[in-house]
């Protein structure tokens, strides 16, 4: 036994001697340089010199420092105290350097840094506050003169496409803040294609929450990806702005004015624009949210309006322009806005005014999959678009003491939109034998008023986080449409036999008017310093009308008198819902939950007006559970999980008993007995950067399913379809959508590199029933999934160069088809460069590729690369006046094209679009800011 015990003495000490071997450790002393006192207290952090993650970190005590228990490898040492300029070395701890001794470091005060020194400090490029994302625009290098756009483009988890797009952690940004306030309110691209870079002091990135969740500070679920750009104090006084003129070849040209004039608190912005480019006048949105006349839809954040309907039967023109047709555009706008009384109040006016052009033709293929059989049909179409619209918005703000705020919001819009369409349609039969011919020639005036207004007053309590809110909003719309109609249709059987020759002349008048009034009381209560309730109530009212009318004209007198009463109708739809809320919120030091939900008990009453049938009053019982967890592990890392349920009640498009016969071949009729769908939302979202390797990690998933979904059910007769809407009992419809996006610096070589994998699609079903078959239940599934590999390079002055690629591969499959496979593969690819020359010359090129492959219902395959080069020169020492001489799709390879799959058709388009031409450019960028002139870029 003594002598085990003396072995396993001498075990354990030789076993403690190999671990000693292997323990690593730092030390040293922190000292100001000048009065070499110490600095006791100061912070010493070890971070991995790979990821920047931190290892140990400890205090100074007595000016000295020590960290053991470190492993072996590259190392960064981070001395930080307040008011003194960081100290940043690297250092190695490896078998041969078990310790290392950094000795007395000196710390050197921020206030006495001596001119002739330059420290360079690491800048701390990206900061997650919250669910806020903030860039230091002066970690970022763009070029002198740069725009915001220039900007955005160098920021990670940012795109922004050639039209101005901009993309943000995988979602679209529809608004762009400047110092919080809107600017011109809908069209981002006037703020990111116009404000200069070098004005810019953070970009903050975030989803702007409602103005109750604002104010409350507990999460809604009502968000829209923003971006809120932060201008430097010396850049908002002063003025600024840009004249453009471009000329091209084929009758292509663009001219552009803009004048911004900041003094202070006060934004005076007005712009006008003209061309046909497709690049400029295009952007602003009339749209808005309480504007329609169709169901009633309760928001995830508690708030209700009415989507979808108030459409006209014949074709009309929504105003924008989806680069199909060549478009001219004229447009021009004024913006202002300024605070007052100790910035107690506030106002911000926008006024718009436009018009839009834009003529074109499209071919569409296309494939219908019945049960057992399928036909294929050929659209050509030639449109001509027209749509004058002006805008005026108002917000006003006001603090009527240290408790109490007040928001009125009110806005205006007025619309001609103008639609002249001819279409020639052929269908075959699975074995080619012709099927259906229709020639139609559709002409339409719709005038279009919509007026918004808004009122949201808050109050605090003395109790910190007791609050009560009311916000009461009004929505009026109103569509006239006068048009006309003109349609033969022939069809044809199985053996090239002329069965049916129709003719449609109908001159079709509508008038839809929609009248919504929302209300909603909020009341917080805080339960315990981290729990809080939000109890909610509101009463929302909806009078929605829809006149319909067709008149033939029997006589061929152009008299058109006599009432078609089989495509008539005047259907009203009123809805009053009352809701109740309660949710809960827990908000800790790095987590944060709430869970809840709301009731609404909706009364549903539908009016024909026309037929006199009775009246029906339903009404419906609904719930709206939510829930959201959201933690920070860090200012640079969180994570976010939501829930949301939601009812949607059908439209009055959707239930109004009337037929729509604007295309013979394919025609709609409402159902009054639709009920309501109800979807369930799951979002996720990931976010992570690291500082000093700026490596940013961005994550995103949406998940939703709907029950009892408002489907179609299409009845195909010798080639002619009728639409019904149903409701879908058996089964649910899907959506997702996940992204996921990794980028990094490079050090050695000084490049960034980016992975981004995105993923999308739905699961859709309705019913089909071809002639005397069976009414088959359809199952259509598209995903398209893609990889993107991207790389840039920056050198200031001297170059800078971008590209991307990656795969697509999209699946399209119906059930009715199960053996035709029109899954495709395909490749996305785009690049470009920027080379700064002597003498001020510049050259920069752009070229985007894409390839989608053959299949079966397709046989030819899709190729397509636009190549763009401009050359320019910049004149005057601050380099504001340019010319530009510019080869859009020098290859004359931009075909418009898309390939799609719904419901059960599968169908490609081809349509006009711009293609190659050239352009001379003349560009002034005057600018007097922060009481003086741009400074002159360095050479």
């Amino acid at each position: 036994m003594k002598i085990t015990i003396t072995a396993l003495i001498i075990l354990l000490f030789g076993t403690a001697s190999v671990f000693a071997q292997n323990t690593y450790s730092i030390k040293g002393g922190v000292a100001d340089t000048a009065s070499n006192s110490k600095l006791t207290n100061a912070t010493v952090a070890v971070l991995n010199a790979k990821d920047s993650i931190l290892q140990k970190f400890t205090r100074v005590n007595d000016g000295q420092f020590a960290i053991t228990n470190l492993k072996k490898g590259k190392f960064i040492l981070l001395v930080s105290y307040s008011g003194y300029a960081d100290f940043v070395e690297r250092f190695t701890l490896d078998s041969a350097h078990t310790t290392h001794d950094f000795g007395r470091i000196g710390m050197i005060l921020k206030t006495q840094l001596l001119k002739e020194v330059i420290i360079k400090a690491q800048v701390a490029a990206v900061k997650i506050k919250g669910d806020t994302t903030e860039f230091n625009a002066k970690a970022f290098t763009v070029q002198p003169n740069a725009k915001v756009e220039d900007l955005l483009k160098e920021l990670p988890g940012i795109q922004v496409d050639k039209d101005g797009k901009i993309t943000a952690q995988g979602q679209t940004v529809s608004k762009v803040l400047v110092d919080g306030e809107e600017f011109f309110g809908d069209d981002p691209t006037l703020v990111t294609k116009n404000l200069r870079a070098d004005m810019v002091d953070k970009v903050q990135l975030y989803d702007k929450k409602s103005d109750q969740a604002a104010f409350t500070g507990i999460d809604d679920g009502v968000k829209n990806k923003t971006i809120n750009i932060k201008l430097k104090e010396d850049k908002k006084n002063g003025y600024f702005g840009k004249i453009d003129a471009d000329g091209g070849t084929d009758k292509y040209y663009q001219e552009q004015i803009l004048f911004n004039r900041f003094k202070g608190k006060q934004k005076f912005s007005v712009y006008g624009t003209l061309g046909n480019t497709g690049k400029v006048g295009l952007g602003w949105d009339d749209n808005s949210k309480y504007g329609g006349s169709g169901g009633l839809e309760f928001g995830d954040g508690g708030e209700i309006y009415f989507n979808g309907g108030g459409g006209d039967d014949l074709d009309s023109f929504s105003g924008r322009f989806d680069g199909e047709g060549i478009p001219l555009a004229r447009s021009a706008g004024a913006h202002y806005d300024t605070k007052w009384n100790g910035d107690k109040e506030s106002i911000n006016g926008n006024y718009k005014i436009g018009s839009l052009n834009v003529d074109g033709t499209k071919n569409t293929i296309a494939q219908n999959n019945f049960d057992g059989t399928f036909n294929t049909n050929s659209s050509d179409q030639t449109f001509h678009n027209h749509m004058f619209r002006q805008k005026l918005d108002l917000t006003y703000q006001v603090k009527i003491d240290t408790s109490q705020n007040l928001k009125l919001m009110v806005d205006g819009t007025s619309k001609d939109a103008i639609t002249n369409t001819k279409y020639d349609y052929v269908s075959n039969y699975a074995n080619g034998g012709l099927q259906n011919t229709s020639k139609r020639n559709v002409d339409n005036d719709v005038k279009s008023k919509i007026f918004n207004a808004s009122a949201f007053y808050t109050k605090k309590f003395k109790k910190v986080g007791r609050t009560f809110s009311l916000n009461v909003s009004e929505s009026l719309n109103q569509s006239e449409s006068k048009g006309q109609l003109y349609a033969r249709t022939k069809s044809y059987d199985t053996t090239a036999t002329l069965t049916q020759d129709t003719i449609i002349d109908q001159r079709k008048v509508s008038n839809i008017k929609s009248n919504v009034l929302n209300t909603n009381l909020t009341y917080t209560e805080p339960l315990t310093k981290k729990l809080s309730a939000v109890v909610n109530y509101g009463i929302n009212l909806s009078n929605n009308s829809s006149d319909r009318r067709s008149y033939n004209d029997p006589g061929g007198t152009g008299s058109y008198t006599t009432l078609d009463t089989t495509v008539s109708n005047f259907y009203k739809l009123n809805q009053v819902a009352n809701q109740f809320g309660l949710n809960l919120n827990y908000k800790g030091k790095k987590a944060t939950f709430n869970f809840g939900s709301r009731v609404s008990v909706v009364n549903f009453k539908q009016i024909d007006e026309i037929r006199n049938t009775p009246d029906r009053t339903r009404n419906f019982v609904n719930w709206f559970p939510q829930a959201t967890f959201q933690y920070r592990f860090s200012q640079q890392e969180s994570v976010r999980l939501s829930y949301n349920g939601n009812t949607t009640q059908p439209t009055i498009d959707q239930i109004q008993p009337v037929l729509v016969n604007n295309d013979p071949v394919n025609r709609t009729i409402g159902n009054p007995n639709l009920r309501p769908s109800y979807t369930n939302r799951l979002n996720f979202s990931y976010n992570s950067y690291k500082v000093l390797s700026g490596q940013s990690i961005w994550l995103y998933g949406s998940y939703s399913n709907t029950y009892n979904p408002i489907v179609s059910n299409v009845t195909t007769v010798n080639g002619r379809n009728t639409y019904v809407y149903t409701n879908l009992n058996s089964n649910q419809t899907v959506n997702m959508y996940a992204s996921a996006y990794f980028d990094r610096k490079i050090p050695k070589v000084d490049v960034n590199a980016g992975l981004g994998i995105n993923g999308s699609g739905n699961t859709y079903y309705n019913f089909v029933k071809y002639n005397d078959g069976p009414n088959a239940l359809n199952k259509t599934q598209s995903y398209t999934y893609s990889l993107d590999f991207r790389l840039s390079k920056y050198k200031q002055k001297k170059y800078d160069m971008w590209g991307s690629v990656g795969p697509t591969y999209t699946v399209n499959s119906s059930s009715l088809q199960t053996n035709i496979n029109n899954n495709g593969r395909g490749l996305q690819a785009n690049g470009g460069f920027n080379i700064y020359l002597p003498l001020h010359f510049s050259i920069n090129s752009d070229a985007t590729y894409q390839y989608n492959a053959a299949t079966q219902s397709f046989p030819q395959d899709f190729r397509k690369t636009i190549l763009n080069v401009t050359i320019g020169k910049t004149f005057t020492k601050d380099e504001s006046f340019k010319i530009y001489f510019a080869g859009n799709d020098l290859l004359n390879q931009n075909t418009g094209y898309s390939r799609t799959g719904n419901a059960n058709q599968i169908s490609q388009e081809r349509y006009t679009t711009i293609r190659r031409f050239f352009m001379l450019s003349l560009v002034w960028d005057f600018n007097h800011v922060g009481g003086g002139a741009a400074p002159a870029a360095k050479k």
